[in-house]
């Protein structure tokens, strides 16, 4: 646990425009949740209703001004905005304040960068950054000094500001060339996966619902899984057995997230690849989520911007132990469980084969009984529905479901 001194002092400011008052106190709740995340400790808050923000400082002269007091008062060393940030405010809010000033997505690509293990994660954060930083560059003045340490800063290989323009395009372009050849990499073991038959099932899921722990109780991959947001960045594919033997792949993937930055869609679209290739999606769900509705649409509306909304679907309504009385499924098909109840994991995996057999064909082969390695196949690749053998014959006649693509399809 850190002790209260370690932790970043930090005020967070939001406007209210549009917004129902629910989906503005949501929205800061998860920006302080965020900033937690990120290591801070949130001394302070300033919010301001308002039919648009002010094009030079956001909030306007008078509030400025209370937060410049506010900052003051509460000793805090970063001030963060729910909104996105324009080189042009940062410069206008720090010339009356002190602390530094950064946006949401600075602090969620820091969490990223906090996050990423593997080699492939921590170049996507790295790529993310520089990508919003390099429009930032000019004009930083006075805050430039004060974006040397803590949160909005972190990341492997992380960059000063002074660093000129081209110095960060030759990184940008050194970091993309890294990641084509990862990328070829991952793209050769999808297609192998695609010419073995094997079924691939997708986790999505709005961030901290529970995707890795479905993964680790169906797969006992013990993948990393903590209440916080953001803890699985860097995908993983792990092989499942369904009941009736078919042979599968699972993906976990990083969670969605409301006003998930552009940077990070376009850094990680080779692992969001992973997730279009699948023949079924888990669109996994916080049952117990205060804002279940707004989490809900958050990654419907990323499945369409990523063009995956067209994938087959399965809604999975976790932590039902934690859910109201009342929770009512919105989305159909789907399967309310408690991921950490080996009963219900059970009917999970019904379910999942249940929608599998949906998107398959029926087929019926004879196979010779000197082929066991053939019977060995159908097992792995298809659901085996009845398998009888004709002694007379030696033949096995064996009928089932299988992809549509399948050789046992023909």
């Amino acid at each position: 646990m850190k002790q209260e001194e370690e932790y970043e002092k930090v005020v967070v400011v939001g406007i209210q425009t549009k917004e129902t008052d629910n989906q503005f106190r949501y929205s800061l709740d998860e920006l302080k949740q965020l900033v937690e995340n990120a290591g801070g400790k949130v001394v302070g808050e300033l919010t301001q209703k308002r039919d648009r923000q002010d094009t030079k400082t956001v909030i306007g002269k008078g509030k400025l001004n209370e937060l410049k007091h506010l900052s003051e008062e509460v000793e805090a060393s970063t001030i963060v905005f729910n909104q996105e940030l324009s080189p042009r405010n940062v410069r206008n809010i720090q010339e009356e304040v002190e602390a530094k000033v950064i946006d949401r997505i600075q602090v969620i690509l820091d969490i990223f960068a906090l996050r990423a293990q593997s080699k492939e994660g921590r170049l996507q954060v790295q790529l993310a950054q520089l990508s919003y930083l390099l429009p930032r560059l000019a004009g930083q003045g006075v805050n430039m000094s004060r974006l040397g340490a803590g949160i909005g800063t972190r990341g492997p290989g992380e960059t000063k500001l002074e660093t000129d323009r081209r110095h960060i395009q030759n990184q940008v372009t050194d970091i993309k060339k890294e990641l084509k050849k990862i990328e070829s990499h991952r793209e050769r073991s999808r297609e192998q996966r695609k010419q073995s038959n094997v079924f691939q099932i997708g986790l999505i899921g709005y961030t901290n619902a529970g995707k890795s722990t479905i993964l680790n109780m169906t797969t006992n991959t013990g993948t990393f899984e903590k209440d916080q947001l953001f803890a699985t960045l860097d995908p993983l594919t792990r092989q499942v057995e369904l009941p009736s033997g078919l042979k599968s792949t699972m993906t976990d993937t990083v969670g969605f997230i409301q006003d998930l930055p552009t940077q990070l869609i376009e850094s990680f679209q080779s692992t969001l690849e992973e997730s279009k290739e699948v023949d079924l999606l888990l669109h996994v769900v916080d049952a117990a989520e205060e804002n279940i509705l707004g989490h809900e649409q958050t990654v419907l509306d990323l499945l369409k911007e990523l063009g995956m909304d067209s994938i087959p679907r399965l809604t999975v309504y976790n932590k039902k132990d934690l859910a109201d009385e009342h929770f009512q499924p919105s989305l159909y098909p789907n399967v309310v469980i408690s991921a950490k109840d080996p009963d219900d994991m059970e009917v999970l995996f019904e379910q999942i084969e249940k929608s599998i057999k949906e998107q398959m064909v029926p087929y019926s082969v004879e196979i010779s009984n000197a082929r066991g390695d053939l019977l060995v196949q159908l097992r792995n690749e298809t659901i085996i529905e009845r398998q009888l053998y004709d002694e007379e014959k030696q033949l096995y006649f064996v009928e089932g479901f299988t992809k549509k693509e399948s050789k046992w399809s023909r």
